[in-house]
């Protein structure tokens, strides 16, 4: 059996499959902020899912390597591909993610050091080229419109998290910057999703679970300015926005799982972490507990 032959199986693994990564990532970091209500228990499931997160991340790395290799040009066309091209950022914040549970755990290490840097640098560099890809591309083609979906916020927004364990890692000024960035480029988005929906109508219905993304921002804009000293009232109020959003979400449920189960669904699991641990925070909070990281 021939080497290509024996990967060909990793040619049909998109980039969206490292939303896996970021729904075990985004599930550990959630437990662990409920060590103040489960103690000893939390933690060890926090663990255990950061493990999990880190062995598919291992394992999609591989298969990303084998894919490049024997499959560069299926590479290319998720590149080009109107919807498929954001979900690049998801190999970039998965790395960001399983940083921050690291650290999370076990503080500072070379290791989620030189992953957290990674994962930034390339969570902006994938977001410099979608931006910049707006300018370049015809915006009176329905091709253009086609690519705006909820997945638009993980390379545009996806510069929020960093600054989850930028500050315990040393990096605080580089985190601020990126959590600017996503607060700057959140409305954009959102502009243009609007603008494709009254273009377009809404995304097809394999793509209804993306719609929970929507989710994610506030929440996770709101973790990353509760490390970066933000004022309570605007975490509160972001919280706000993510539980509008998630109820906004839950009108397309019906829709979600009249259908088989497909990866879009993990579009559904970082978001729904993330609103869990901004809920927790926030709980903390009030019945005087350690937010955590």
């Amino acid at each position: 059996m021939s080497p290509r032959l024996f990967f060909s199986p990793v040619q049909h693994l998109g980039f969206a499959w490292f939303a896996m990564v970021m729904g075990f990532c985004g599930l550990s970091l959630a437990w662990l902020r409920a060590e103040f209500f489960w103690g000893a228990l939390a933690v060890w499931v926090s663990a255990v899912l950061g493990v999990e997160a880190a062995c598919i991340l291992i394992a999609l790395m591989l298969a990303t390597v084998a894919r490049l290799w024997w499959f560069a040009q299926a590479v290319r066309a998720d590149l080009k591909h109107p919807v498929r091209h954001v979900f690049v950022a998801a190999m970039p914040a998965s790395w960001v993610l399983m940083a921050s549970v690291g650290a999370a755990h076990w503080g500072f290490s070379w290791w989620a050091d030189a992953l957290w840097m990674l994962g930034s640098a390339g969570l902006m560099l994938v977001s410099g080229v979608v931006v910049l890809g707006w300018f370049r591309s015809d915006w009176r083609q329905d091709r253009f419109w086609l690519g705006m979906t909820p997945a638009l916020f993980i390379p545009v927004v996806g510069n929020v998290l960093p600054a989850l364990a930028g500050v315990g890692l040393g990096h605080p000024v580089w985190a601020a910057v990126q959590f600017a960035l996503a607060a700057l480029l959140w409305p954009v988005a959102w502009g243009l999703i609007g603008w494709r929906i009254r273009r377009l109508g809404m995304w097809p219905q394999r793509l209804l679970p993306l719609t929970f993304i929507t989710v994610a921002p506030p929440s996770v804009l709101a973790l990353s300015g509760l490390n970066l000293g933000t004022t309570p009232w605007m975490v509160a109020g972001l919280w706000c926005v993510a539980l509008l959003f998630l109820c906004g979400s839950t009108l397309v449920a019906r829709g979600v799982f009249k259908q088989a189960f497909g990866m879009p669904f993990w579009g559904m699991s970082f978001p729904l972490a993330a609103f869990s641990a901004l809920s927790l925070a926030l709980s903390l909070d009030r019945v005087g507990g350690k937010p955590g990281p």
